[in-house]
């Protein structure tokens, strides 16, 4: 019977993961069913902490987070949790052998966003990226490499600076929540400034240094990795320029996002650059 709680659970981070990325949860459905549902209960475990810290409001956060950490370092202990969401999460740190270290780092960013809202040096804020989204590519890179310990260490560094690509466009398409409901500030740019076309234009060029480099990195994934992760590489690039053709002040007035028609053409797109090996 444990099997079947084993299967609900993945199904679970999955349904997790389609309703609140649709991008993401389409990028990953292009993966085999094993890596797949793996990409899906780190999601899903991911998504869980960012909710307790991002909308929990009424809520006593900080032991809600401590609960979630405690029962987490349980299941893997245990082989068990009867939180579905942190025993696929489980399940899937010890069969890829994901380094706890990625795991605590995570913790740590989602621990600073209960207390701190400023983040106004570049050290500050690279340390967030890293726990915060970093580690998060650098657990997917795990399942994608499957073992090979040589291929992990080699894209490495691609793969945290996809992730940290995919951080800072998000920072930008939700800078109005961020910044007005939250009340946080994630650029370093924008302390003691506005929010100006000049600010953006200097962002958005430092999302771009990161795709460039994370691009060489998903040349030399394999597989339906480098599929899969080609898509959300070109969904995201397809937001990047949506923000940087509109001025600072539409982008702080309304979430930017791709249609699903463009998603479903750049999905067509990444199929043919990889099984014609264009990149």
């Amino acid at each position: 019977m444990l099997d079947l709680y084993k299967s609900v659970s993945f199904k679970i981070s999955g349904i997790i993961t389609r309703q609140y990325s649709t991008s993401f949860s389409l990028a990953v459905s292009l993966l085999e069913k094993e890596k797949r549902d793996a990409i899906f209960a780190i999601y899903g475990f991911v998504r869980l902490a960012d909710e307790i810290v991002d909308t929990f409001h009424n809520f006593d956060k900080e032991k809600l987070l401590y609960d979630l950490e405690e029962d987490l370092r349980y299941a893997l202990n245990n082989g068990i949790s009867t939180n579905p969401v942190l025993y696929a999460f489980a399940e899937t740190v010890k069969y890829y052998n994901i380094p706890y270290d990625l795991v605590d780092a995570f913790l740590a960013s989602m621990k600073s966003d209960l207390h701190k809202t400023t983040y106004s040096s570049r050290e500050e804020i690279e340390t967030y990226i890293y726990g915060s989204a970093d580690v998060v590519g650098l657990m997917c890179l795990k399942v994608f490499v499957d073992g090979d310990e040589n291929k992990y260490q080699e894209l490495y560094h691609p793969a945290k600076k996809l992730g940290s690509a995919f951080q800072k466009v998000n920072f930008l398409r939700d800078l109005n929540f961020d910044s007005n409901e939250l009340s946080r500030v994630y650029f370093p740019e924008l302390i003691g400034r506005k929010f100006t076309d000049e600010v953006k234009k200097q962002i958005v060029s430092d999302i771009e240094n990161d795709f460039s480099e994370a691009v060489e990195g998903i040349k030399k994934l394999e597989g339906r990795a480098r599929f899969a992760v080609l898509a959300a590489y070109y969904y995201y690039r397809a937001l990047t320029y949506r923000i940087d053709k509109l001025s600072a002040d539409e982008v702080l007035h309304q979430r930017i996002s791709v249609p699903i028609f463009i998603k479903i053409a750049l999905t067509i797109k990444s199929y043919l650059v990889y099984k014609l090996r264009l990149l």
